[in-house]
């Protein structure tokens, strides 16, 4: 059966990141993590210092975005895919709260996405992938067989979001989680080049109110009937 290509795009938080493992794993995909590798610029930025609370060296980053290499690499122990960076495993640490109160500005930079997605749509060449992220429907797969845009509002995603960094043992006050949330959705959705927006062709499902089993199922449903019409 001829395999397709899935766009799941949304807010943060959303679980979208979940949901798109889930699929992949099902169907017997490639999932790729598209959110996981503007983290992993973001890292990269912080730790040679283009970025802190204090300034934002764009120049800087946008130069030594060559020796930037990102990809993806099955943790056998888990059995999903870790992220990787120059050869240095990073999944955890791009994790942290401090990553994604700067993940925003670094995605917002044209050249960022450039090379990022030239990336992805290379991944992505030979169908049976499942991608997330903020533009993936839109600017990654404008083609995709199947778009979905996931939604939940700022309040329910930072309880979920604050859930899960306690779980990890990070300190964090859930004031600063949904305020990093709503300042995310703002510089995501404002952003010049490839705003967050939600394709004309793409499927809103709202998970305020859906456990994670729900939400699976009900796309499972509708990656199943797109297999179908595409064949």
């Amino acid at each position: 059966m001829q395999k397709i290509t899935i766009a799941i795009d949304g807010f943060s938080s959303t679980g979208k990141s979940t949901v798109a493992k889930q699929l992949a794993k099902h169907l017997g995909y490639i999932y790729v993590d598209s959110g996981a590798m503007y983290r992993a610029v973001t890292y990269y930025a912080m730790k040679y210092g283009f970025i802190d609370s204090t300034q934002f060296d764009v120049v800087g980053l946008v130069s030594k975005l060559h020796d930037v290499v990102v990809y993806f690499k099955l943790n056998e122990t888990t059995n999903v895919a870790d992220v990787y960076l120059n050869g240095e495993n990073i999944e955890k640490a791009i994790r942290t709260l401090e990553v994604s109160n700067f993940v925003s500005q670094v995605a917002a930079i044209p050249e960022v996405r450039y090379q990022l997605v030239k990336q992805q749509q290379k991944m992505g060449a030979e169908k049976g992938v499942v991608m997330d992220g903020r533009d993936i429907g839109t600017v990654v797969f404008p083609q995709a067989e199947l778009k979905i845009f996931m939604t939940a509002s700022a309040e329910t995603r930072a309880t979920r979001r604050f859930d899960e960094l306690i779980s990890r043992g990070d300190t964090v006050t859930y004031n600063d989680v949904l305020h990093n949330i709503q300042e995310r959705d703002y510089i995501d959705s404002n952003r010049e080049d490839s705003p967050l927006v939600k394709a004309a062709d793409a499927i809103e499902i709202d998970n305020s109110h859906m456990s994670l089993d729900q939400q699976f199922q009900k796309i499972v449903k509708l990656a199943e009937v797109a297999i179908q019409e595409n064949n």
